[in-house]
């Protein structure tokens, strides 16, 4: 069995001071993958006994990026999609296993105003294309912050909310190609009806402590690996970040 973790941890300095290696120590994941690390190389030395680390640094400091810390070895690493307008913001790491690919991803937000939708759209077919390219070796999991809610289930305020960042038309169309490109969103699949099971609350009025949130980080699996899916589950107990992290266990 795997047990894979995923979590946008708004910061992983900021979290090293809150306690996360406790919190790693806890969750004791096979494989971490962190969305918005917010570092740049050099600026932060972890010494993790039992893992091995990858990182993608944005080109801007203080600013996006993702990480994988692993205790199974990969077969290969690569960072990024291969396409330079989209791989300047450290967004995605894939690694290569035995039996399937992971890929951790920190969607681009379209922002207040919307005003990165228009660009949003252009990545999303750009990673959706890039997936199914790695589909033809491997089945795929994806995970990280993928910046949407997709049904009113998923968040706390869907009707004042259509319009807004992570809540468009736009947005929950593009989650759904992925959906029907074969993609299996893996906390439904097993909690199809479950309500409040939110991955994000804002930081204001006192969001989190009413759980007025979203689910906005996922495990997505390619449905040959559904025979393989054991369980996933959201964390809403592990503080730090204002996202919780997610999870998913399957099959080695």
């Amino acid at each position: 069995m795997l047990k894979l973790i995923s979590w946008n941890v708004n910061g992983l300095r900021a979290q090293v001071r809150k306690g996360f290696l406790e919190k790693l120590e806890a969750l004791d994941p096979d494989i971490l993958c962190l969305q918005e690390i917010k570092l740049t190389e050099g600026q932060l030395e972890l010494d993790l006994e039992h893992y091995e680390e990858y990182y993608n640094y944005a080109e801007r400091k203080g600013y996006s990026g993702t990480a994988i810390f692993t205790k199974k070895k990969p077969l290969s690493v690569t960072y990024g999609i291969g396409i330079p307008e989209h791989d300047q913001e450290g967004r995605v790491i894939t690694m290569a296993f035995e039996s399937f690919i992971l890929v951790t991803c920190y969607t681009p937000n379209s922002k207040r105003g919307l005003e990165r939708l228009d660009y949003r759209q252009v990545w999303e077919d750009a990673f959706l294309a890039y997936l199914k390219k790695l589909e033809e070796d491997k089945p795929v999991v994806v995970c990280g912050d993928l910046n949407v809610a997709h049904n009113d289930i998923d968040l706390a305020n869907p009707a004042s909310n259509h319009k807004n960042a992570g809540f468009t038309d736009e947005e929950r169309a593009k989650f759904n190609q992925l959906l029907d490109n074969g993609f299996i969103d893996t906390f439904r699949y097993f909690h199809p009806d479950e309500t409040e099971a939110y991955t994000w609350w804002s930081n204001f009025a006192n969001s989190r402590a009413r759980n007025i949130g979203w689910r906005i980080d996922y495990f997505l699996a390619s449905e040959a690996l559904k025979p393989r899916l054991i369980s996933a589950a959201i964390h809403a107990d592990v503080m730090g970040s204002d996202h919780c992290p997610v999870e998913l266990q399957l099959e080695a």
